[in-house]
């Protein structure tokens, strides 16, 4: 992983304006409900360096630091993606369970979303152990391996699936620790957290005003509880590692010589007009804060 994160931080200046077409504005963080957090006596110290103030008893986030946060993993994530590398997304809680499996399975990344499996990152043998189980007793059923045994130890068999597809289901195609993990709600996946710092990979992380922020590299504040909000964060990072993967497809398939490489000026036609969309957008946003500014007063 070291290795991989000197490459990283060498690379040419962030593609994210250019791949991610749809750039998520402060206007769009406001209408999800992010700027939201908890009851003022339920916030952490160490989140005051997000929180713009409070208002009728709630914590109300600094948007613009939202969204720096989410630029900023937006852009890691992209280039981890255009590496090959794998990412994990966990998302236990009711909230973010459906939002995290729909956004990971489109991006092609693995997910935990009815529990953090204890172990995952750091008893790895393990738990590598336990993929290829559940992957054997999938293939067996489906080939019809177990009509072999009795009725009743079918109907056992099949239970004992069941029961581990509903934690292993969305990393199957896992053959190695990922290399990267996106949490919503650092501080209800804190186990996570820990295993991953650990094992020394980066986290990138929701983290509401409830919640400690130091040890996750990327930090992205805002409501980790509304699913509007954890539904436009995670859709965003998603396809970003979505984005990242399919131009790592594209250099492996020009490579082994399947795909006539990209022509030069039409991308870069696409950098020079993508360059002039940050400005409007920049110069909305900048008119955005000073409303909500005006209105907060």
């Amino acid at each position: 992983m070291e290795g991989q994160e000197i490459r990283l931080r060498n690379k040419a200046p962030s593609y994210r304006r250019l791949f991610i077409m749809k750039n998520i504005t402060l206007e769009q963080l406001l209408e999800a409900g992010c700027h939201f957090g908890h009851k003022s006596e339920r916030w952490h110290p160490k989140a005051a360096e997000f929180i713009w103030q409070e208002k009728d008893g709630i914590h109300i986030i600094d948007l613009a630091k939202t969204k720096a946060g989410l630029d900023a993993a937006i852009d890691y994530l992209y280039e981890l993606g255009s590496l090959g590398s794998t990412v994990i997304f966990v998302g236990t809680k009711r909230q973010a369970q459906g939002v995290v499996k729909l956004a990971a399975t489109a991006a092609g990344a693995s997910f935990l979303i009815n529990r953090w499996i204890g172990g995952f990152m750091t008893n790895w043998d393990g738990i590598s152990k336990n993929i290829k189980k559940v992957n054997t007793m999938t293939a067996d059923q489906a080939t019809g391996a177990w009509k072999k045994f009795p009725k009743h130890e079918q109907m056992a068999l099949a239970r004992d699936l069941v029961r581990l597809m509903a934690d292993y289901e969305g990393v199957l195609t896992l053959s190695k620790i990922p290399d990267a993990i996106v949490v919503v709600d650092v501080r209800k996946e804190q186990i996570s957290v820990k295993e991953a710092q650990r094992v020394g990979i980066p986290v990138f992380g929701i983290v509401d005003t409830n919640a400690n922020p130091t040890g996750i590299d990327y930090t992205v504040p805002a409501n980790d509880d509304a699913v509007g909000s954890v539904e436009l964060l995670v859709n965003a990072l998603a396809e970003a590692y979505r984005e990242g993967l399919e131009v790592a497809q594209k250099e492996a398939a020009i490579t082994a010589g399947k795909v006539a490489p990209m022509k030069e000026e039409p991308a870069m036609q696409n950098i020079n007009a993508m360059s002039k969309v940050p400005k409007k957008e920049e110069a909305k946003e900048v008119k955005l804060v000073k409303k909500v500014t005006r209105s907060k007063k």
